[in-house]
């Protein structure tokens, strides 16, 4: 008999562009996961109103989204794909789990005390418990492994303590504790074209290669990058600058013309202008179809729908069993 494959859950925020550094750091193992695990991808809209997205935009945004994951291989035959508002289940472990979530740890949350200081016009309760919700989004889908980045490592943490405290309090075992999870590699670190850390959809525009940018805007990023042109003698080791680059050809280049680059820093015959341009075709090459694709299906709102209606049935089935069963052991139950 074929043994269930293990539950894994993830979202993504419906605010900004999908970039590099989405795509490889989070959707290349959704794809990859979507072969070997039982796999819940949502939009995670009902925590982008913590900062009052413009309604208007919101829709979009979220078709926006899917439509770029879609693009980027998520099949849509094999994962669950869903907009967290359409789980009507998930509201109310939400309103269950706060009762064992305390004030006190929920203000000490190191994203919580940055939006304080990034907004203090703007300190709603839903950023408060910003981390129950990410809980309840896991745990509502009994999912035992979660693909999390170093910054999500506290969320999740969370989210494994009130599948203690609930499973404690109420003798049972209904919600595993969930792991991180990735596949052994290294986490891929995507550097920023300006030099000044990792991509970011909020940080500098020109610094971060997007999903949706058009050919001519790809190159023109890339030309203008950050590199160390102070000559130096051969054998000395790359700048961060010029490591930067070479790392993003490792990405979309061809093997041997990684080599023809670093072998041209050793010995000091490099030609920045030449190896930018090479970047340019090469970085092009990989983001069009995906853009393309991706603009496809923004352009087919039924087939996006549509998707996203077979998911949250599937989503919600599950999720009315695991908040039938917390109700029952509460004591829930009247009829």
């Amino acid at each position: 008999m074929a043994t269930e494959k293990e539950i894994v859950v993830s979202g993504i925020r419906p605010t900004g562009y999908l970039h590099l550094g989405n795509y490889f750091g989070a959707i290349r193992n959704y794809i990859r996961m979507q072969e070997d695990f039982n796999c819940y991808f949502f939009v995670a809209d009902w925590h982008s109103l913590t900062t009052h997205p413009n309604p208007k935009d919101l829709q979009g945004n979220v078709m926006r989204v899917l439509a770029e994951n879609i693009a980027s291989g998520l099949d849509p035959e094999k994962v669950t794909l869903y907009a967290q508002s359409d789980i009507a289940e998930i509201p109310e472990l939400y309103l269950l789990m706060n009762m064992l979530a305390y004030v006190g740890e929920l203000e000490k949350v190191p994203t919580f005390k940055d939006k304080v200081r990034l907004q203090p016009q703007n300190v709603n309760a839903g950023l408060l418990t910003y981390p129950v919700l990410m809980s309840v989004d896991i745990l509502i889908q009994r999912a035992v492994k979660v693909p999390v980045g170093k910054d999500q490592g506290q969320h999740l943490e969370m989210a494994r303590n009130f599948a203690q405290r609930f499973n404690r309090r109420y003798d049972t075992d209904l919600f595993p504790e969930p792991e991180a999870f990735n596949y052994g590699d290294s986490l891929v670190r995507i550097p920023s074209l300006d030099g000044s850390g990792k991509m970011s959809k909020s940080e500098n525009e020109m610094a971060t290669l997007y999903l949706a940018d058009d050919d001519d805007k790809i190159r023109n990023k890339i030309k203008k990058a950050k590199t160390d042109s102070a000559a130096v003698t051969p054998g000395t080791p790359m700048p961060e600058s010029v490591q930067n680059l070479v790392d993003l050809m490792k990405l979309v280049s061809a093997p041997d013309v990684v080599q023809f680059y670093e072998a041209a820093w050793d010995n000091q015959t490099i030609r920045f202008g030449d190896m930018k341009k090479q970047l340019g075709e090469d970085m092009v090459n990989f983001i069009a179809p995906i853009r393309e694709k991706a603009k496809d299906l923004q352009q087919d709102t039924d087939y996006l729908r549509k998707i996203m209606k077979a998911g949250a049935e599937k989503a919600r089935a599950n999720a009315a069993q695991t908040l039938q069963q917390a109700r029952k052991l509460i004591g829930l139950n009247y009829y």
